[in-house]
């Protein structure tokens, strides 16, 4: 039977498919007129410019911290690219750049007065709006440039320059997802902000996968013989497994998550590497099992490196290439002894107070350590792993990012609904259970 709602199908839009057994299926096509033409040209909204306004009068900055650099991105502002080292006598060395910064002064403005950068949106409105290609999907963007930065000596010491492209995403909060140096001293920067989502043609838009309805024609069976085949085989297949305890059933569960570790470029976080994915949807309660046994892993990251977070195993930090493989280190691993004196010095629960009065268990934190060793302390990696709730209109999403606040001493945040669902559960040491 055909949806009656949503994409649209004609009988007179079909073909004729026929099997190798020779069965004819008279095969319907959806129809891929989409409604989003019509709506970004009725749209009258503010333009690009003025939607990021907020962004640019409050000068908020947001981070990215990679392994050696610190990049900021100060909104309307500058871009600055720096390094801190703290040498004996607690005397701090900086090293930095500025990458670009925004002549916010224009000849035609009124004395005292700040141009905002609007400029782009009248040569936008005329022309097509660029596009770039983010983990395989061609994203519509907003260009600001910012000029003028620290002169570079590799270009006769002309000053660095930069492109700084917003993109929509409705979960952002302003992350830099992306410093990429396309030339020589000229940079392109990739914002994730929420605030271009309110006109049409920035918006995020997934490729369609519409479903193709095909029906028998006569003298030919309801299904292919074939197709009837194959379902019995992976019936079969299945049958050792339904006897197996319903606790034990993640034996199966290769299948359903082999699709959904790739994560998406996006984050709840200002700093550094931040990815969020989708989980399997189980039900809570087997999910919740297998997380706290540490069977179900939650991957996370963009850039390079990639995360696995097991609880209760380990933290390991991971590189996938083609032609090299699997590059993989361990960030820490799981000891209880070890947490357990950790948190007798840290605070392994953070409370917030509740209207009514009572308190509720806000986060709780980890200890990783005996990781791989590192080159530049000569002493194994550490992380601590700070678990958080995250409300959300997707009940299975994840959030992971990570910090090096120190060298080889790293803070996992891992922000996600189902840990709503355990916090409360934790003990005095932090330590999580199924709720009863």
């Amino acid at each position: 039977s055909q949806p009656t709602t949503g994409v649209l199908y004609k009988e007179d839009n079909y073909i004729i498919m026929t099997t190798v057994d020779k069965e004819k299926y008279k095969c319907l096509l959806p129809l891929i007129a989409s409604g989003n033409e019509e709506e970004e040209k009725d749209y009258k909204g503010p333009a690009p410019g003025e939607l990021l306004e907020p962004l640019f009068k409050q000068s908020s900055c947001s981070y990215r911290i990679e392994s050696y650099w610190t990049y900021e991105v100060c909104h309307g502002k500058h871009i600055r690219q720096y390094h801190e080292e703290k040498e004996t006598g607690q005397k701090i060395n900086i090293q930095e750049y500025y990458l670009g910064n925004m002549i916010m002064k224009s000849p035609l403005s009124e004395p005292g007065s700040q141009e905002l950068p609007c400029g782009n949106d009248l040569f936008l409105s005329l022309t097509q709006i660029p596009t770039k290609n983010i983990e395989g999907q061609m994203t519509p963007y907003y260009p600001v440039e910012l000029g003028n930065g620290t002169p570079c000596s590799l270009r006769q010491n002309l000053p660095r320059s930069s492109t700084v492209m917003y993109i929509c995403h409705p979960e952002a909060k302003h992350e830099i997802l992306s410093v990429a140096e396309v030339t020589t001293c000229e940079y392109e920067v990739v914002i994730l902000t929420p605030l271009l989502c309110n006109h049409p043609k920035y918006r995020f838009r997934a490729s369609p996968v519409n479903d193709i309805f095909c029906q028998s024609l006569p003298g030919s069976p309801l299904k292919p013989h074939n197709l009837e085949q194959l379902e019995k085989q992976q019936e079969m297949l299945k049958m050792p497994f339904r006897r197996v305890k319903e606790e034990e059933m993640p034996s199966t569960k290769e299948e359903k998550f082999s699709s959904i570790h790739k994560p998406v470029a996006v984050g709840s976080h200002q700093l550094l590497t931040v990815g969020t994915t989708h989980i399997s949807k189980l039900t809570d309660e087997q999910l919740i099992k297998e997380f706290l046994s540490g069977s179900y892993c939650f991957h996370g990251g963009v850039g390079w490196w990639k995360y696995e977070f097991c609880y209760g195993k380990y933290v390991h930090q991971y590189h996938e290439d083609k032609e090299s493989g699997k590059t993989s280190v361990v960030v820490g691993t799981w000891s209880k002894e070890e947490h357990i004196e950790w948190s007798r010095k840290n605070a392994a629960r953070t409370f917030y107070l509740r209207e009514d009065g009572t308190q509720t268990v806000r986060m709780v934190s980890h200890f990783y350590g005996n990781g791989d060793v590192c080159d530049l302390t000569d002493k194994p990696r550490q992380v601590t792993v700070k678990l958080k709730c995250k409300e959300s209109d997707s009940p299975h999403a994840v959030t992971i990012y990570m910090l090096e606040p120190h060298s080889c001493q790293y803070i996992l945040g891992v922000e996600s609904p189902v840990i709503c669902k355990i916090l409360d559960t934790a003990d005095e040491y932090g330590l999580l259970s199924v709720p009863s």
